[in-house]
């Protein structure tokens, strides 16, 4: 027994030994070993973004090159060679694993991938760590120049479309002023961290949190004054200073404020701050036409264009352009030359994927704007710039022109040149980090700004409905009009009295409304009639519903999802659930335990995001309040249900402002209803809290939506 111990020390020093031996043979294995787990470790959690897949070529390329030298050098002794290649194959096969995990990978294992610059200095850098002597030409790496590429990429030629209107204003104005001062070559001096490969030290440092604090650049201090806001409206206090930035001349921003806080009426007011028309907007289908009002709301004096298909009816002589990711493709021509001088991407998280179209079209609009105008607006609007990586940034910052993907951009590179430090050296990342936040990351909470917002605010976000079922929902509204009408028509000959044009007999229309309103309800859904349109309307919007509550989750947290129907909480279930989004369901067949238990696990499970609830069995005697945002995807026939569903959430104990987002269908019977929703609330408002609000007709919502369509079907609405 006593000389176990020290006869297993000796073993064990003898092998420390010989792997160190081994390891002066050959230094960069312990380096490829230890840079292929990290990989390895990515790609099992599927964050295999940019730099980590840079790092896969240099790997594979590192043990091609080392597997060469070792099989090549006479010197080594049998064993040794033996021993080094079993632990190259080592490595080798974990990067197999990994390209069977990721396919996309396979590629990168030809040979002449690791070519890059950002590859190159990586290769340089592992090799210098392991002590290697490298040649001069291999110390000092260029950049490749860059190429200009066309806005328009050749596969997409012939799908470009040139809108009659943009023609009119090319007429109108054939030569576009150039902005010559975009144009001045100035030499790039030569800094200090031109050798060092810096995007991966840029991702850790957020990826760690470096240094700490809130992700929000320093903005001025609020100005004295409100010069900004249009008669009747007043901007907010975290709005303003976010404004008088822009003032002060600052032009490029990641706005990651939480949804709610008015990001899109700061991009609008920053627009006119900046002067910075024409302005293009690229937006999700679902908030085209929020856009279009919120553009008229705060800026009245401008005028806003919403593309749709082919742009047939596009205003070219517009301020601001509204198109969305899903038709960019076929308009990046005429937009690349109509001579934007600013641009905003909204949810911005989309671009996240390089790979994709939309992301390609996004970065080549942004690049060509940034050729063409000194110093551009350009706006990243997200509440999620981070889903699954941090590596998410890559594309938005190239969109903002903060980087290449390869390095930083000289403005950024000035930044981090100025703290006088080095990847090498602690201390760089939370400078690192901070330079970046100072780039124009803005980044707010509800709680932070809670002073400012009303404690409970219901946002319509209007969507249309352009597609083939939309457009037979609304061929039927007009259909029920003219039947209401003719209707009216027949009572007014039949009691022979003469009607002005223009004129209408409100009695005979409500008389109209309220015998159309009871067949209605006789017929049931055999019929078409308000009940049978209101259903199909909720239909129409599901998905798209159901899509903005899905980004609305991974922005903010929980969400309640509201739906009147089965059918559309069925549809809305089945995009979560394709999403990957754990959802809780509150219906009126449940029995009393599993809607506790479904109650309970929404409000206590960090993984169940969205509770899609029965607007009628959901409405009352429920405590959500783990979630403060409400989306209603269709409307209710009383602003008392509207109201009973909201407060599931916003009730004692929430502790932050709660938003309800209604999602309206434009240009159909949706609209007037919830005006006539928001009415009723006004009535109770007068009723119940002496507030001096106008007062308001008594007649039931379903009543007043057939009077409006009768009074819109006579020319009188």
């Amino acid at each position: 027994m006593p000389t176990t111990a020290p006869a297993a020390k000796t073993t064990q020093r003898r092998r420390k030994t010989s792997s160190a031996r081994r390891d002066d043979e050959a230094p960069i294995i312990p380096i490829l070993a230890r840079k292929v787990r990290e990989v390895e470790a990515k790609a099992q959690r599927g964050k295999l973004g940019p730099t980590n897949r840079v790092k896969f070529q240099v790997i594979a390329f590192l043990v091609r090159e080392e597997r060469a030298r070792v099989k090549a050098d006479a010197d080594l002794a049998d064993a040794t060679r033996a021993e080094l290649l079993k632990r190259l194959d080592g490595v080798a096969t974990i990067l197999a694993k990994t390209a069977a995990r990721d396919t996309s990978l396979i590629q990168l294992l030809e040979v002449d991938q690791a070519t890059s610059p950002v590859a190159k200095r990586m290769r340089r850098d592992w090799l210098l760590e392991s002590g290697a002597e490298l040649p001069p030409d291999e110390l000092i790496i260029t950049d490749v120049a860059p190429v200009a590429a066309s806005v328009v990429p050749p596969a997409m030629a012939s799908r470009q479309v040139i809108p009659p209107q943009v023609e009119s204003r090319r007429e109108a104005n054939p030569f576009l002023a150039p902005d010559l001062t975009a144009r001045v070559a100035t030499p790039t001096p030569r800094r200090r961290l031109d050798g060092w490969e810096l995007m991966g030290p840029l991702y850790k440092a957020f990826e760690t949190g470096a240094g700490g604090g809130a992700a929000t650049m320093e903005l001025p201090p609020v100005p004295e004054f409100d010069r900004l806001s249009p008669k009747g409206r007043e901007i907010m206090v975290h709005q303003s200073r976010f404004l008088e930035a822009v003032r002060e001349g600052h032009r490029t921003f990641l706005l990651a404020d939480e949804p709610g806080l008015g990001k899109t009426a700061e991009s609008v007011l920053a627009a006119s701050v900046a002067d910075a028309y024409p302005l293009l907007a690229v937006v999700p289908n679902v908030v085209k036409m929020n856009w279009a009002r919120e553009v008229e709301r705060w800026t009245p004096q401008r005028r806003a264009t919403v593309i749709s298909g082919d742009g047939e009816d596009v205003d070219a002589f517009a301020d601001v352009f509204i198109v969305n990711y899903e038709i960019l493709d076929r308009h990046l021509s005429w937009l690349g030359s109509l001579g934007l001088k600013g641009m905003v991407v909204d949810e911005a998280h989309f671009i996240k994927n390089l790979t994709s179209q939309r992301s390609q079209n996004v970065l080549a609009l942004g690049a060509r704007i940034r050729e063409q105008v000194r110093n551009p607006l350009l706006l990243a609007l997200t509440g999620t710039p981070l889903i699954n990586d941090v590596e998410d940034f890559d594309a938005i910052w190239r969109f903002l022109g903060w980087t290449t993907g390869e390095k930083p951009g000289p403005a950024l590179m000035e930044r981090l040149d100025a703290t006088g430090l080095t990847p090498a050296d602690k201390a760089f990342y939370p400078e690192a980090r901070s330079a970046v936040i100072s780039m124009g990351i803005v980044r707010r909470k509800k709680k932070d700004v809670a002073a400012d917002l009303p404690d409970k605010l219901i946002a319509d976000l209007p969507v249309e409905l352009d597609d083939e079922y939309g457009r037979s929902i609304r061929q039927a509204e007009r259909e029920l009009g003219e039947r209401l009408a003719a209707r009216y028509r027949r009572i007014v000959d039949a009691r022979g009295r003469a009607v002005e044009a223009g004129e209408v007999d409100d009695d005979i229309v409500r008389l109209v409304a309220q015998n159309e309103l009871d067949e209605s309800k006789a017929a049931g859904t055999g019929s078409e009639n308000v009940f049978t349109m209101v259903r199909r309307i909720g239909q129409a919007k599901a998905l798209l519903a159901a899509d903005y509550t899905a980004q609305l989750q991974r922005s903010v947290g929980k969400v309640v999802f509201f739906a009147k129907h089965i059918d559309v909480m069925d549809a809305a279930e089945a995009h979560f659930a394709g999403a990957g989004i754990r959802t809780v369901s509150i219906r009126g067949d449940q029995t009393t335990p599993a809607r506790q238990l479904a109650i309970d696990a929404f409000n206590t499970d960090p993984e169940v995001g969205i509770a899609v609830c029965s607007l009628t069995a959901a409405g009352v005697g429920l405590n959500m309040q783990a979630a403060s945002n409400v989306v209603l995807a269709e409307l209710s026939w009383t602003a008392a249900e509207q109201t009973q569903a909201i407060d599931r959430v916003h009730r004692i104990g929430q502790g932050e402002p709660v938003t309800a987002w209604r999602i309206i269908a434009a240009h159909t019977i949706d609209t007037k209803i919830a005006e006539l929703i928001d009415s009723k609330q006004g009535l109770a408002a007068r009723a119940l809290d002496g507030d001096a609000v106008d007062p308001q007709s008594s007649d039931s919502v379903q009543l007043s939506a057939l009077m409006h369509l009768t009074r819109q079907a006579l020319g009188a609405a």
